[in-house]
């Protein structure tokens, strides 16, 4: 599970900084400031949250229960949560229709909130 969380935390700070150095050279020319900003937005929390895996995968006090229910949580919330904001960003280049995913950034933030009070509690709870 460790190497798998390595992994993917890894690829996904990969993809933040493809993304963002992609928002910040290419679609700086065909967005306007403000669906830039919201685009960087995806991109800082996308690189929050693979920081985020690769601080679970050095956690050797958590059951390994406990650390894919957080991986889980986080991996389905980036997607969700950065992703929308991705294509909800650049829907003005698309012909995306975003009411299709209008509950997938709050769900994706929920599923990221979620992960991190499971680590709050899961550490809470253990005695030192």
């Amino acid at each position: 599970m460790k190497r798998r969380i390595v992994l993917t935390g890894a690829f996904i700070g990969m993809l933040a900084i493809i993304f963002g150095a992609f928002g910040a050279h290419l679609l700086k020319k065909y967005l306007a400031v403000e669906e830039l900003n919201t685009f960087e937005v995806g991109v800082r929390y996308q690189m929050y949250h693979a920081l985020f895996l690769l601080f679970l995968s050095t956690r050797k006090d958590i059951a390994e229960k406990t650390v894919k229910t957080i991986y889980n949580l986080v991996v389905a919330g980036v997607v969700l949560f950065s992703g929308s904001i991705y294509l909800l960003a650049t829907k003005s280049l698309t012909v995306f229709d975003s009411k299709i995913i209008v509950f997938a950034t709050p769900l994706g933030g929920f599923l990221l909130i979620i992960g991190w009070a499971v680590l709050f509690l899961t550490i809470l709870r253990k005695k030192s």
